[in-house]
């Protein structure tokens, strides 16, 4: 099951990968990860020490112990038919994976704080992740086709035309990535996010799930979000083509109700290549993506694997997603 040759993408050392794609999803969080199944989702955080110690983040006597919470989970997906079809099932899936990561975020974000602190509400999560969607879809969606429309009389043809908005959007979104990878506060997130992606590798390749052994793999992974947002960005350029040249407000218009055909073609298109992996024209396809990663990603120390070995522990403790079958894959956590 396990592959010695270096990972397209990551070649700073002979890391493992795994041969096979495992119904298995996850999110970095505030000092910890969250993993998810087929029917369990949890989230494991590295609480502050009881005695306040203060810390650069690397020493381990100055971390506190490690909180684990598991939830039950039933898909949209296993309850209708409908939820199941193709394109469908991808919007399904990013719908619950938003509402889980919410949910994980808080919980991390609340693990972070004093006992008599008072909690962060539910409420406030909410409106925040919101206020993000918005801007999300303004800046890459919004913006790209308004700057494009301001030269749309000196562009010949709506070929040229969505041509233009495609590189545009893209450019928005490779800056935006590189803007976030330069943040120090993010530092450590990334590092959970990779040590998130070596601990699903390494259980995907049936090795055994401790920090050592999971240090070895990649910490690019085919189904990282990061790779699946590259693909949004292109998948919008064909999915925006036939559209033409109307007005500036339908070209708008058809630019935010698009993104759900969109976000469910690129679950397709990432879920493919996950299933695809060990093909290496696949490989050669998703290479851009998974060198994307390396933005959004960093080597995680053995305690922030320990971490994550926690919540992938807590879900498998519950279900056994190695013998999934082909109907369970569906609706599953697109991204790691």
């Amino acid at each position: 099951m396990l592959q010695g040759a270096p990972v397209s993408g990551d070649r700073e050392d002979l890391k493992l990968t795994a041969s096979r794609d495992a119904p298995l999803g996850g999110q970095a969080v505030l000092e910890g990860v969250m993993m998810r199944g087929v029917s369990t989702w949890a989230v494991a955080v590295r609480k502050p020490p009881a005695d306040g110690a203060a810390g650069d983040g690397r020493d381990s006597a100055a971390r506190g112990p490690v909180e684990v919470r598991a939830f039950p989970l039933v898909s949209l997906a296993m309850r209708r038919r409908f939820f199941r079809w193709p394109v469908i099932r991808g919007v399904v899936a990013l719908g619950e994976s938003l509402g889980i990561g919410l949910r994980a975020l808080g919980i991390s974000a609340n693990a972070q704080l004093p006992e008599e602190e008072r909690q962060i509400s539910g409420g406030v999560w909410t409106g925040t992740v919101v206020v993000a969607v918005l801007f999300a879809i303004g800046l890459f969606f919004v913006l790209p086709v308004g700057l494009t429309s301001l030269v749309k009389d000196q562009v010949s043809s709506s070929v040229l035309f969505w041509a233009v908005e495609g590189v545009l959007r893209t450019s928005l979104f490779l800056g935006y990535l590189y803007v976030l990878s330069r943040v120090p506060d993010l530092r450590r997130v990334f590092e959970y996010h990779g040590a998130e992606h070596k601990v699903i590798s390494c259980f995907e390749a049936s090795d055994e799930l401790t920090p050592a052994r999971a240090k070895r793999y990649s910490r690019l992974h085919p189904r990282c979000g990061t790779s699946f947002l590259l693909i949004v960005m292109i998948v919008a350029i064909f999915v925006f083509a036939p559209i033409g040249l109307p007005a500036w407000w339908v070209l708008v218009l058809t630019r935010i109700i698009g993104v759900p055909l969109i976000a469910g073609l690129s679950f397709e298109v990432i879920k493919w290549a996950g299933r695809n992996r060990r093909k290496r024209w696949v490989q050669a396809i998703m290479y851009p993506g998974l060198q994307l990663q390396k933005l959004t990603t960093r080597e995680p120390d053995l305690d922030e694997l320990a971490v994550a070995i926690a919540a992938l522990v807590a879900v498998i403790e519950v279900e056994r997603p190695g013998d999934a079958s082909a109907g369970d894959l569906v609706g599953v956590e697109v991204v790691a």
